[in-house]
């Protein structure tokens, strides 16, 4: 705030001068006295020798009904007081040192700070104006504090100037003015009392110079507070250095993440916790540095990951920012939306074989082990992967989806473990996280983990045993906490014996495991399902359809769904589109529907109807095991944990023929 040259009017400064000492060392003059007088008698006309200043604020003394021998001060009520002076501590403590200063050229004399209320809230040397007392002119008359905030100025009040009789009769004068904040808003006003002999013209400069003081001092507190508030409301820890590598000061976010508390400023910055890079953060001069992966090993040996920034200051040292990881991933996670939405109630399905199937995810969802889920593409392993998630424990946290078959292969660590700045040709400035790093307090569908690459499974069963992840190229590893479905249609057994697949992940990820059911085998399904995915379509499309014709269901019921639901689904979307009433008809189907289709090499032909009515668990399981193995009855076995001979005979049981399961082989 710059300094204001002193605001006195004309009037003031010319009949301060004219009075000269003689006159500034007496208390009155019986010129003024009368003038008093006639004021209280309802004159309305100025005598001569009356400042203008003086005798309006009489008049309003007068017009308010006040005693001019009513000497007794008015106080605000004691809890109105106690919440003024917390209020306005701060200002206390800036203004409290100024004027014991101030005092010191005034020995014999009184200095108040009132609000810009009038309540006073603080003196020093004599006992004049009680803490608490009201000082406004419209309570206590014409005097220097009340003038001063009518006017908003630096104004003084001679002896016979006040309108109380017992301040007249003090002969002591008085100088006022306000202390202002950074706008020019009036905060309060310093006012001091001094003996005739004590008062001059200088004494205005003194007081005005005084109140700039404080002026200056809220200003800069003010400022102060508001850089603090703002290091406070970022979302990223700040530590700021000296050019010596001491901590001046660090915000809340920071303190909490290197769990310390503000007595360790002045400490050195690697008293926070050690990493490789302290000395490069430290050595960082002119641009600084941005986005440095550090992980810090702190006092009770947890370890903080985050992003490190460091911009160096024009006076010397630099500010440290930090972004921990995790909240990067949490940040992440919103934007690229990784929450499931499908729960075990909105799976389709009344047929036993479903049924099974959810019961086993329902077990699944109560434990927080690997799950290895097993089925056709198109069968819906993702739904009860987000079912599982959202009946667990883990349902508040993150559910991160990877098709392990859609990444590059020499691209899976990186997408799964994330990598380090320079890993590679082509890797993210600053690094990146993976998708276990995303997926931490959460869960992680690796669907098609067949197809994953065999370096990529060794991290993986890293990961399952030791919970840490390594980023491609770092020297560290995360821990992540991280429960894991795996999916596939592939048989993995026979990858194992095939040397495919590590037989010791394959073991770690079959701890629970369950098979999602091929269309084909609850074809009493189909028509919920197909009402189901028609409702949807017929909203999405804004067309009023209402059901699908008794010939159109007996096609769909009759079909081999080759592609399972997603098929159906498919298959359904596209007669809604065709269909040109608010019945689906049987001509709106495709060809391949209405002819009934043939089963393809990949998909033998179902098997007899008696065994779909069966629709038990097993007879699906061992249906699957013996597709997956294009009818080996000794992998099949082996894959379902029983003998060739057992196997047979459940076979026989349930009406399945191995040469159904090996008409596709070359």
């Amino acid at each position: 705030m710059n300094a204001q040259p002193m605001a006195l009017d004309v009037e003031d400064r010319d009949y301060l001068t004219a009075l000269g000492p003689a006159s500034l060392n007496g208390g009155s003059s019986p010129a003024l006295d009368e003038a008093w007088r006639a004021c209280l008698k309802g004159v309305t006309e100025r005598p001569p020798g009356v400042r203008q200043v003086i005798w309006n604020s009489w008049r309003r003394s007068v017009e308010a009904g006040l005693d001019p021998q009513d000497g007794e001060y008015r106080f605000v009520v004691p809890a109105e007081l106690t919440a003024t002076l917390a209020a306005n501590r701060l200002l206390i403590a800036a203004a409290a040192q100024v004027m014991r200063g101030l005092l010191a050229y005034n020995p014999n004399g009184h200095i108040n700070l009132t609000d810009a209320e009038g309540t006073t809230l603080y003196f020093c040397g004599l006992d004049l104006t009680p803490i608490g007392s009201r000082l406004l002119e419209s309570v206590q008359g014409t005097n220097c504090t009340g003038l001063a905030l009518v006017e908003d100025r630096l104004v003084y009040v001679l002896a016979g100037e006040n309108f109380g009789a017992g301040l007249r009769q003090r002969h002591m004068h008085c100088a006022a003015a306000p202390i202002r904040d950074s706008h020019g808003r009036t905060l309060a006003m310093l006012t001091l009392t001094a003996e005739p002999g004590w008062f001059h013209f200088h004494t205005l400069g003194t007081v005005q110079a005084a109140a700039e003081a404080v002026s200056r001092q809220m200003t800069l507190h003010a400022l102060l507070e508001e850089q603090q508030t703002v290091l406070e409301v970022l979302n990223e820890g700040l530590v700021v250095l000296d050019e010596n590598g001491d901590i001046k000061a660090l915000n809340h976010y920071a303190r909490q993440l290197f769990r310390v508390d503000p007595a360790w400023l002045g400490k050195p910055f690697q008293s926070l916790g050690q990493t490789e890079l302290s000395g490069e953060i430290l050595r960082s001069a002119g641009e600084g540095v941005r986005d440095l992966d550090c992980t810090f090993e702190l006092h009770d040996r947890s370890h903080l990951a985050c992003l490190v920034s460091v911009c160096p200051l024009e006076q010397g040292g630099r500010i440290v920012s930090l972004r921990e990881n995790r909240r990067i991933r949490e940040i992440t996670r919103r934007i690229i939306g990784t929450q499931a939405s499908y729960t075990f109630e909105t799976i389709q399905g009344r047929s036993r074989a479903i049924q099974d199937a959810l019961h086993l995810g329902r077990i699944a969802s109560r434990s927080d082990s690997t799950t290895l889920i097993l089925g056709e593409s198109g069968t819906g392993k993702e739904l009860f992967a987000q079912a599982i998630h959202n009946a667990s424990e883990r349902r508040g946290g993150p559910f991160v989806a990877v098709n392990c078959g859609a990444i590059p292969r020499d691209l899976v660590q990186s997408e799964l473990f994330g990598h380090v700045e320079g890993a590679f040709t082509g890797s993210t400035r600053g690094g990146s996280a993976g998708k276990f790093e995303l997926a931490d307090g959460g869960t992680i569908f690796l669907d098609e983990i067949g197809d994953m690459s065999f370096d990529a499974q060794v991290s993986l069963l890293r990961v399952l045993q030791e919970g840490e992840v390594t980023r491609v190229g770092a020297k560290k590893s995360l821990r992540v906490n991280v429960r894991i479905i795996a999916a596939t249609h592939r048989n993995l057994s026979q990858a194992v014996a095939e040397g495919a697949f590590r037989e010791d992940l394959y073991y770690r990820l079959n701890v629970l495991g369950l098979t999602v059911p091929p269309l084909r085998m609850r074809l009493e399904d189909v028509p919920m399902l197909a009402r189901h995915f028609l409702a949807r379509c017929a909203r999405s499309l804004r067309k009023p359809m209402r059901d699908l014709s008794p010939e159109a269901l007996e096609l769909l019921g009759a079909y081999h769904w080759p592609g399972n639901v997603r098929e159906l689904e498919n298959v359904i979307e596209r007669a809604t589109n065709l269909a040109a009433t608010e019945l689906i008809q049987a001509n709106d189907l495709a060809l391949e529907i209405r002819q009934g289709g043939q089963p393809s090499a990949r998909h033998p032909a179902p098997a007899p109807r008696a065994a779909v009515d069966l629709g038990t668990h097993e007879m699906n399981a061992i249906i699957a095991a013996l597709r997956d193995t294009r009818g080996n009855i000794r992998l099949a076995a082996r894959q379902l944990n029983v003998s060739r001979g057992g196997l047979y005979n459940k076979m026989s049981r349930f009406g399945l023929k191995v040469e159904a399961f090996r008409s596709g082989l070359d």
